[in-house]
């Protein structure tokens, strides 16, 4: 693994995902210091989830067809530069929600390039055989940024309020700078002309059963599974515990993602399909026993293996697909796949929230734990493909066309 190309990359990553988590927290504080209005935090998350549904054609046939490292390079600038604004802006007399709603507008903009690039260029950094090794540390080091992140806005807040969003911009000035220091990166260049050329994500991922199958699974999976929205009740009402221990709950998952991402940096991949089914049979009886647990320890031993199995999962699917994906398809098959990403997990939250007011939360979290075991278990048998899948090298030219 060439890891003075990939440390630069992940230390750049490290810098954008503490950004972007930090900038969660910060805004949602103040905007609702500003209006007090519940609807305006949800509002939030769509101002920048509509710029990734409305462009993700456009956004993938750009990371196809223009250098990829400069596309990181003009997203991570810009998105600087929004943070310096909202930074100038906060301590001026006219600034309103408004305001924050059409800066987020375009930091999601920026994010619709920025998350397909960072997906698509990483099979460009690392050889083939180190790929999976390279997935397991990227989602490592996401896991940390996004733990950590809320934690470290928090204090922020606490200690400088509005200007942490001059940090939020240094950190992505630095980001900026150390995308700078990726060397020039080629890619092969799409073939196909016209409307193909847009499509060709969306047609790719429909005639391939390993790419078709490892999307559905972590949409399906993620979607049935949530269940962090629901962390604020169990805290309060089934395990009887202050905000301090729910802290701790959050953070669980993130802690055995994190523990387990670090073997599986160390480790080559083997016996990829039934690993894959096996993660996530676990992962959905993870949840059930989270459900009915009402011992503060156990309900932590369920998070942890919870975010550990799920782990395993992001980590063999996000790898058949990276290898599976021709690279002149990369941009656009990775643009499609966040799309999966960021809207099953936002409405699988919004699921377990909805269905707890009309069951009680240990109903609604079983619930989702048996439909996650239901997709384990028919995705095993919808796609045999993966199922008989051993080594990463079993993924042979064909499967790849």
């Amino acid at each position: 693994m060439n890891y003075s190309v990939l440390i630069p990359y992940l230390m750049a990553r490290a810098c954008m995902s503490l950004t972007n988590t930090m900038l969660s927290v910060a805004i949602g504080w103040h905007l609702y210091k500003l209006t007090g209005n519940p609807f305006d935090l949800a509002m939030v998350g769509l101002v920048q989830i509509i710029p990734m549904l409305l462009l993700f054609m456009v956004t993938g046939w750009v990371v196809d067809h223009f250098s990829r490292k400069r596309i990181l390079v003009i997203c991570a600038l810009l998105e600087t530069l929004i943070l310096l604004f909202l930074a100038s802006a906060m301590h001026t007399q006219d600034f309103d929600k408004y305001t924050i709603f059409t800066l987020l507008f375009i930091h999601g903009c920026s994010r619709a390039f920025f998350g397909p690039a960072q997906q698509a260029i990483l099979p460009n950094i690392v050889s083939r055989e180190a790929l999976a090794q390279a997935v397991a540390i990227t989602s490592t080091v996401w896991n940390v940024a996004s733990t950590s992140g809320p934690f470290i806005a928090g204090l922020l807040l606490a200690w400088i309020d509005k200007d942490t969003y001059w940090v939020l911009g240094g950190l992505g000035f630095t980001g900026t700078v150390l995308f700078l220091t990726l060397p020039a990166i080629s890619h092969v260049q799409p073939t196909a002309r016209g409307l193909a050329q847009l499509l060709g994500g969306i047609q790719f991922i429909k005639n391939n059963p390993i790419v078709l199958g490892s999307i559905s699974l972590d949409m399906f999976a993620v979607l049935a599974g949530s269940v962090m929205a629901l962390l604020p009740i169990y805290a309060l009402d089934i395990l009887h515990v202050g905000p301090d221990a729910l802290g701790v709950l959050r953070g669980m998952p993130a802690l055995g993602a994190v523990m387990v991402g670090l073997v599986m940096a160390k480790i080559p991949m083997r016996n990829t399909g039934p690993s894959l089914f096996i993660a996530l049979v676990v992962f959905a009886l993870s949840i059930v026993l989270f459900a009915y647990s009402t011992v503060f320890w156990l309900s932590l031993v369920a998070l942890w293996v919870y975010g550990a199995a799920d782990m395993v999962s992001v980590n063999i699917r996000s790898t058949l697909i990276q290898i599976a994906t021709p690279d002149d398809l990369r941009g656009r098959v990775s643009a499609v796949n966040s799309i999966f990403i960021a809207t099953s997990n936002k409405m699988g939250d919004f699921r377990a929230g909805s269905v707890a007011t009309i069951l009680s939360p240990v109903a609604t979290v079983a619930l989702g734990g048996l439909m996650a075991l239901i997709v384990a278990v028919g995705g095993c048998y919808l796609f045999p493909t993966i199922r008989k899948l051993d080594k990463l090298d079993d993924i042979d030219a064909e499967s790849r066309q």
